[in-house]
């Protein structure tokens, strides 16, 4: 007898019919002699919707208000699966987060997991219950409700598999696995049967939204296996664990993320301290910083540019336009209509010539690069956004075609 944890996000339970069909599915897990704790996130657009309905009534609610709303998604998902899988005749029980044992940090909105306290968990499958737990949320030191942020029910499903020693977690999504490129936009993409922990980390941090990045780095170290598989199908999805060295393929896949603005800061004196004194005012804001580009000095100054999310776009704007004034910098300027386009893959660290064949593809499609950010399993390019599109498929043509 195996324990096993399921995952099935938004779209899987969309309607009543999709709710029947997890619960076949959970059933069918269970009836092989396995426990089974299911996660579940809100309905369809249900979040999007708790959102409209709050800023109808007020659209400057406090975080903690919104979160109490926001937990409100998940609690009927897990609730109208339960009702599926009771009508089905198995037995049973829904569980919200705080009740399965989630203690969170007190950041409402994107709340980390302190630790996960999984005694009620355990006393409902020695009953023989099916679990089903809300994912995205759990409570905090104050016993208020939280929310994990984005994503938060993989990181939910993981965290629940690490504390509870699971043999296997499963994500349920609407796609059949992880692919080397978004499947929907490049037609030759391919379903990969297995990837490491790492490159699924860097695809998931670049813009992949198959799984979540924190879901994964709790995986990893925790060293539990995950399977990214379809509701919709039986095909076997995608394995990510750690991977031996000859299963490591040169690029595992290329990925676009839009949500990126640069900010370049110009004519910085050219003098020490000033770079630490910039990334640590942003650091202060929790604002990440991710691609920098340094140029040499010259008649005394140099220029400083990065990546930040758009989301923090203007607060970073806000804290830096009086500081650069102040440090005698000569402007701080942005542009909000950029993507980084990336590759990511184990086996092109010992490989030559990967960063060259793709600056080759993006040369040929005359798609200018602005800046440039490499790591051992990770080179990202930043480009206009127009041209994002078209890079994904370039680049991907170049290293799959040939494969």
């Amino acid at each position: 007898m195996s324990l096993i944890v399921q995952k099935f996000g938004g779209s899987s339970v969309a309607n009543a019919q999709r709710v029947f069909h997890v619960a076949e599915t959970v059933i069918n897990t269970y009836k092989q002699g396995n426990d089974v704790v299911v996660v579940v996130s809100a309905q369809g657009d249900t979040t999007d919707e708790l959102i409209a309905k709050a800023n109808e009534i007020n659209p400057h609610a406090s975080k903690r208000e919104m979160d109490v709303l926001l937990t409100a998604g998940e609690q009927m998902s897990a609730s109208l699966l339960a009702m599926a899988i009771e009508k089905l005749g198995c037995p049973v029980v829904s569980l919200l987060g705080w009740q399965a044992g989630f203690i969170t940090s007190t950041a409402y909105g994107s709340a980390r997991i302190h630790r996960v306290e999984p005694d009620r968990i355990r006393k409902e499958l020695d009953k023989k219950h099916i679990v089903v737990v809300t994912g995205f949320q759990g409570i905090d030191r104050y016993d208020d409700v939280t929310t994990l942020g984005r994503g938060g029910s993989d990181t939910s499903a993981v965290a629940i598999a690490a504390a509870m020693h699971a043999d296997l977690c499963q994500i349920y999504t609407d796609v059949e696995g992880v692919y080397t490129a978004d499947p929907r936009k490049v037609k030759n993409a391919r379903k990969l049967s297995v990837i490491s922990y790492d490159e699924m980390l860097e695809l998931a941090s670049l813009g992949a939204q198959v799984l979540n990045n924190r879901s994964v780095e709790l995986a990893k170290k925790y060293g539990i296996q995950l399977e990214v598989l379809s509701s919709m199908t039986d095909k076997p999805g995608t394995i990510v664990r750690e991977a031996s060295k000859v299963e490591e393929m040169l690029i595992s896949g290329v990925a676009k993320d839009d949500d990126v603005a640069r900010i370049s800061i110009i004519g910085v004196p050219d003098r020490p301290g000033l770079a630490f004194k910039i990334f640590t005012k942003l650091s202060a804001k929790n604002i990440n910083v991710d691609i920098i580009l340094q140029s040499v000095g010259r008649n005394g100054t140099k220029d400083i540019s990065f990546t930040v999310a758009r989301s923090n776009l203007q607060d970073t704007m806000d804290l830096l336009n009086p500081f650069v004034e102040m440090i005698g910098a000569n402007s701080v300027v942005y542009d909000d209509h950029v993507a980084k386009v990336s590759i990511v893959g184990a086996g092109m660290e010992s490989h030559p010539g990967v960063a060259s064949t793709m600056f080759e593809s993006l040369f040929d499609a005359n798609i200018n690069i602005q800046m440039i950010s490499t790591s051992e399993i990770k080179i990202s390019v930043l480009i206009d956004e127009d041209d994002a599109d078209r890079a994904v498929s370039v680049i991907h043509r170049k290293f799959f075609d040939a494969q």
